[in-house]
């Protein structure tokens, strides 16, 4: 009898969780890793070729919206602005100066209007004078839009010289710049992409955008609840909103498949910190049910099956699961409540029928 006890294997140590009830959800979640975008990004690039001769940006600069990236050599169109702006300051003089004179003789012809009334003036006189108002009042109006065709030449010059700046579309953060100064640069010829001479990311508005399989995508639709972790901020989730499903399939890796969809944050000022380009997942939230009977996914092996430990030892029970994720699985029939099941099965020796003491409790998985 002692020699049997003795070499009686010893039990195994175990970890088990009991079932309870909580938070089931069926979720859908990325095949490869996502990607943090900024809501703004631009890659601005001259719209003609030229010299840079003017460069106050660097990478990791923050600019102003309006703010000026880049310059190319422009001394002749600034030339032509001067001149332009010359000519509609002449011309304004001019129009100032043709409309006193017609002021003066509108009212010399209304004089002669009266002096005619009292028979000193001729008729012949009378007429000359308000003929020579009218004129002067014609000469007012097209010294006036003289001005404006003025104006007009100045707004094509200055058109000319703003192709040869490139100014900050929003406010953000210069990401990369690809340029030097006396470089000569060209726009990029119709069809053929070339880089961009700026790389400007907007700050303060962030989305994810994530590859999901093929066959999930159908399941997905805009509004659905996700949660959002990003690998930088490690043991913390966001919520977030799908707001967008590609009617298409990305084809670029021939065995697997994926639909790409967009996701905003729900609360953007509660995520700490983001940069552009950042890894980041997404669970898609597709069904939830609260209050209901779960037990650790991790406990659930082939056949909807769990190992219970029951007087000592490892009993192979089987259940009837509802909806599930990587952390829960519903309990619908077959294991009650407080029912004490092992999350533990990579251990050697656990198996049906095998002696096993719990270890600890283990924590719960997060929902």
């Amino acid at each position: 009898m002692g020699l049997w006890w003795s070499t009686r294997a010893k039990p195994i140590d175990v970890v088990v969780v009991p079932a309870e009830r909580g938070v089931v959800e069926k979720t859908v979640a990325n095949t490869r890793a996502g990607t943090v975008s900024a809501c703004l990004r631009a890659f601005p690039t001259p719209s003609l070729g030229g010299q840079i001769s003017r460069l106050d940006v660097r990478a990791g600069q923050a600019v102003k919206k309006g703010e000026l990236l880049l310059e190319l050599w422009n001394d002749d169109l600034k030339a032509e602005v001067a001149l332009a702006r010359s000519e509609v300051g002449a011309a304004e003089s001019k129009a100032r100066a043709s409309c006193l004179t017609a002021e003066v003789g509108q009212r010399e012809g209304e004089r002669m209007v009266k002096l005619q009334k009292r028979g000193v003036a001729s008729e012949e006189q009378t007429d000359k004078a308000v003929t020579e108002g009218k004129a002067r009042k014609a000469e007012c109006a097209a010294a006036q839009a003289n001005i404006e065709v003025s104006k007009g030449r100045l707004g094509v010059a200055q058109a000319k010289l703003s192709r040869t700046q490139l100014v900050a579309p929003f406010a953000g953060v210069v990401a990369e710049v690809r340029g030097e100064l006396s470089q000569y640069v060209t726009p990029s010829p119709p069809g053929i992409a070339t880089q961009p001479i700026v790389d400007l990311i907007g700050l303060g508005c962030f989305y994810v955008t994530a590859p999901i399989d093929e066959v999930d995508a159908p399941k997905i639709h805009a509004g659905q609840p996700v949660r959002v972790t990003v690998d930088a901020l490690p043991g913390k989730s966001f919520p977030g909103t799908v707001r967008r499903v590609a009617p298409y399939v990305l084809d670029v890796e021939k065995q697997a498949r994926t639909v790409e969809i967009e996701v905003d944050f729900d609360t953007p000022a509660t995520v700490p910190w983001l940069l552009a380009g950042q890894t980041a997942d997404v669970e898609v939230i597709l069904e939830r049910k609260d209050g209901v009977a779960r037990v650790p996914t991790a406990a659930v092996l082939e056949g909807n099956r769990v190992f219970v430990l029951e007087g000592g030892a490892l009993v192979d029970r089987t259940f009837t699961p509802g909806i599930a994720n990587w952390a829960y699985t519903e309990v619908l029939a077959g294991l009650p409540a407080g029912t004490e099941v092992v999350t533990s099965l990579e251990r050697a020796g656990v198996a049906a029928g095998a002696r096993a003491v719990a270890e600890e409790t283990a924590p719960a998985p997060a929902p």
